[in-house]
């Protein structure tokens, strides 16, 4: 069966080359002008994978990503004209899974299409749907977090990487496999970025669970211990 592909894009001569293209490959393409419209054929179409413009009428690019990580982990593919470090990090913070930058090629497009299905297909793995630890509770369905009762309003990412840990209780986690397993791939850039989401995640959540392990990574212990 051809995997569905949603195209959210506002320029209308791109959408078209775009779904002409993909067609042409053998995928079905359903397209939107503006970031609503885009939210409501996601949830109509259930697509196996968003092609997302950052500069939308009505809601953003961005948003539109972060509505989507919350009730859905479908790959997620942004196009935009906006190439600088900060826009991208922004990207990836809202658990974007590629990034690409305009002009592109449709070629290359295509090859990341695939390179994005095959990595997601293979990964996907079922949630564990509520995680407890301590005085806290994490919904894997709804996204939240909450600390005795009070809810702690983290960013897509900051709540993977917290996931991520609670997933890996007493186990060292290191930078480097902190950042593949969130990023989805080799990162490329500066470790330190890690430092700078648990230092959010740690102050957000009010208790330091999470040990640093100088020089290596992090670590979240078992309850009993």
């Amino acid at each position: 069966m051809a995997k569905r592909i949603l195209v959210i894009e506002d320029e209308t001569s791109i959408r078209r080359v775009i779904r002409a293209f993909l067609e042409n490959e053998g995928y079905h393409v359903v397209s939107a002008a503006d970031g609503l419209e885009g939210m409501e054929l996601f949830r109509e179409q259930q697509p196996d994978l968003v092609l997302l413009d950052l500069m939308l009428p009505k809601i953003s690019g961005f948003t539109v990503c972060e509505m989507i990580r919350r009730e859905s982990r479908v790959p997620v593919i942004m196009l935009t004209a906006l190439d600088d470090d900060v826009s991208q990090m922004k990207g990836f913070d809202a658990l974007a899974d590629d990034y690409i930058t305009k002009p592109f090629s449709m070629p290359v497009v295509v090859k990341r299409i695939e390179a994005v299905l095959r990595r997601t297909e293979h990964t996907t793995a079922p949630d564990r749907h509520v995680i407890r630890y301590k005085e806290m509770i994490l919904d894997a369905d709804s996204f939240s977090v909450f600390v005795r009762g009070r809810s702690v309003s983290l960013t897509a990412r900051e709540f993977v990487i917290l996931k991520f840990l609670l997933e890996n209780t007493n186990r060292v986690v290191t930078r480097e496999q902190l950042l593949n397993s969130i990023w989805g791939y080799d990162y490329v850039g500066d470790e330190k970025i890690a430092n700078t989401h648990i230092k959010n995640i740690r102050k957000k959540l009010s208790v330091d669970y999470i040990e640093t392990i100088r020089g290596v990574g992090y670590k979240i212990e078992k309850e009993n211990q």
